[in-house]
C-alpha cells in the first residue's frame, strides 16, 4: 500500500473511530486495517492511535498528523479536480503556427467559433512561411502542408487538399490551353520554392505517374505572392485548391489539364513530443479536423 493510500486509510480510521467501519469502506478486513495502521506507525516511529477495548483515540501527535493528512489529501483532490476540469474545458493560451496564406484563409475565419466553444482559452496565431522550431518558439501546434520530414514531433493528418493546374484567362488567351503536361516544359510557369524540386511537377495518366520539368522565370517562397503571380499573368501554376478555389469560382483563374491527376497535398497538425499532449492542443486539432471536413476546407 503506498503512502497516500495509508494516509487515506488512517484519516478514515481517525474519523470513524473504528477499524471495522474503515475496513468495510475499503473493502478489506479489520485485521488488515489494523496491520496497515501499525505499519504506518512503525514508519513514522510514533503512536498515532490509542487503542482500548471500547474505542480508538488519536494521540496528540496522531491529531497533528491527521490534520496534515487531511490538508494534503484535500490539495491532491483539488489538483486532480482542476486537471480533470482543464481537460474538459481547457484554459490558458494556445500558440498556433501556420503559413500566412492558409492561416488567413482557413484559420482566422474560424477562430471566433473556437473561442466561443472554449471561453477559457486564448489563441496566439503565428503566421510565417518559414519552418519554425516548435520547442524553441514555444509553439503548441503547427499546421504544415505536404509530406512531413522524419522528426521527433508528434503529428496528426487533419485533411488533404486537392491540387489543380491553373492560370489567368489572359495567359490562356496568349498561349492557349495545353493539351498535355509535357507542354509545360515550353510554357512560362510560376514556381514555388517551398517544394523539394520546384521545377519538377508530378502528374498521373491512366494510373501511371510521371513528372515534367517545367519552365519558369518567376520563383517565390510565399504562397500569397504565388497567388498574386498567377493573377499577374506570370504563368501556369500547380497549386493546392484551398489557395485559389475562390479565384476559380470568380473566373479570375481557370483550371486546365484536369484529366491529369495530381496527388493531393496532405495537411498535418504537428506538436512537440511528449507522453501527454495538452488538452488545449487536442481540442484545437479536433476542432480543425471538423472544420476542414465541414467546409471541405481545402477545396
Amino acid at each position: 500500500m503506498d503512502r497516500l493510500d495509508s494516509m487515506t486509510l488512517f484519516t478514515r480510521v481517525a474519523e470513524t473511530g473504528s477499524f471495522s467501519i474503515a475496513a468495510k469502506e475499503f473493502n478489506t478486513t479489520q485485521p488488515t486495517v489494523s496491520k496497515r495502521i501499525a505499519s504506518l506507525e512503525r514508519k513514522l516511529d510514533t503512536k498515532l492511535l490509542r487503542r482500548t477495548t471500547r474505542q480508538l483515540k488519536l494521540t496528540d501527535i496522531g491529531r497533528d498528523y491527521y490534520e496534515r493528512c487531511v490538508t494534503i489529501l484535500r490539495e491532491i483532490e483539488e489538483a486532480e479536480s482542476a486537471i480533470k476540469k482543464s481537460q474538459s474545458s481547457p484554459t490558458g493560451t494556445i500558440k498556433v503556427s501556420t503559413s500566412v496564406a492558409f492561416g488567413t484563409a482557413h484559420i482566422l475565419p474560424k477562430l471566433n467559433e473556437f473561442l466561443d466553444l472554449y471561453p477559457g482559452l486564448n489563441v496566439s496565431l503565428h503566421l510565417t512561411d518559414q519552418q519554425t522550431n516548435l520547442v524553441q518558439e514555444g509553439i503548441d501546434v503547427a499546421i504544415r502542408m505536404g509530406n512531413l520530414e522524419d522528426s521527433d514531433l508528434s503529428a496528426k493528418q487533419i485533411g488533404t487538399s486537392p491540387m489543380t493546374t491553373v492560370a489567368s484567362p489572359a495567359h490562356f488567351a496568349r498561349y492557349g490551353f495545353p493539351a498535355h503536361p509535357n507542354e509545360l516544359s515550353e510554357r512560362p510557369c510560376v514556381l514555388y520554392a517551398g517544394r523539394d524540386k520546384p521545377r519538377e511537377w508530378r502528374f498521373q495518366e491512366g494510373g501511371n505517374k510521371f513528372h515534367v520539368t517545367t519552365n519558369g522565370r518567376f520563383l517565390t517562397n510565399d504562397a500569397s505572392a504565388y497567388r498574386g503571380a498567377l493573377l499577374a499573368n506570370l504563368g501556369i501554376g500547380v497549386v493546392p485548391l484551398w489557395l485559389v478555389g475562390d479565384l476559380i469560382q470568380k473566373g479570375a483563374l481557370l483550371p486546365t489539364l484536369e484529366e491529369f491527376g495530381i496527388e493531393p497535398l496532405p495537411i498535418h497538425a504537428v506538436y512537440p513530443p511528449g507522453k501527454r499532449t495538452p488538452a488545449k492542443t487536442l481540442r484545437f486539432v479536433d476542432f480543425l479536423v471538423k472544420q476542414l471536413n465541414i467546409c471541405k476546407a481545402i477545396n
